[in-house]
């Protein structure tokens, strides 16, 4: 009777090993852990995120439309597109009774005026943008998830469009 208990619990511990090797191999995404990937340059690393067409695309398909709009002509909207980003990834340092470096992400005219070091947006060019520099680098937020590179990507459009209050 024991031989026979100790087999149930050990066919139990193989399937259940095999159902975690299972659950790894089909490369399902989990939400509490982001990608990371160490870039050279901010609107660079984003745009070459897009794999040829005869490779399977990094981003998951239902997370594209934000980028793509922007791509179509679309103006990215601060309001819309911008501003809950920074409100649910940014907010915690960068907002109400807590900004560090001086620096509120909460409101467009907070944005503008920047930092303890100065401007952290260029309107018309994200590549000079010390804001995109620090997101796609990773170096922020500091806590928390990173931002992933089609959250990132509307903040490149919308500073590179010109930064507008829209």
């Amino acid at each position: 009777m024991k031989f026979m208990h100790a087999r149930i619990a050990i066919s139990l511990l193989i399937i259940g090993l095999l159902s975690a090797c299972s659950a790894r191999a089909t490369n399902t995404p989990n939400p509490a852990s982001e990608p990371t990937e160490p870039t050279a340059a901010p609107t660079q690393a984003i745009a070459n995120t897009s794999a040829p067409t005869d490779m399977p695309s990094p981003l998951p398909p239902t997370e594209a439309p934000a980028t793509q709009a922007s791509s179509q002509g679309v103006a990215v909207s601060f309001t819309n597109d911008i501003l809950p980003i920074f409100n649910s990834r940014c907010a915690n340092c960068h907002g109400g009774n807590r900004t560090e470096e001086g620096l509120n992400l909460l409101s467009y005219a907070t944005i503008m005026s920047g930092s303890k070091n100065g401007a952290v947006v260029s309107p018309g060019d994200a590549d000079h943008s010390l804001l995109v520099e620090l997101l796609v680098s990773q170096e922020m937020p500091k806590r928390g998830p990173k931002l992933t590179p089609t959250q990132i990507q509307p903040i490149i459009d919308w500073i590179n469009e010109g930064a507008l209050d829209n």
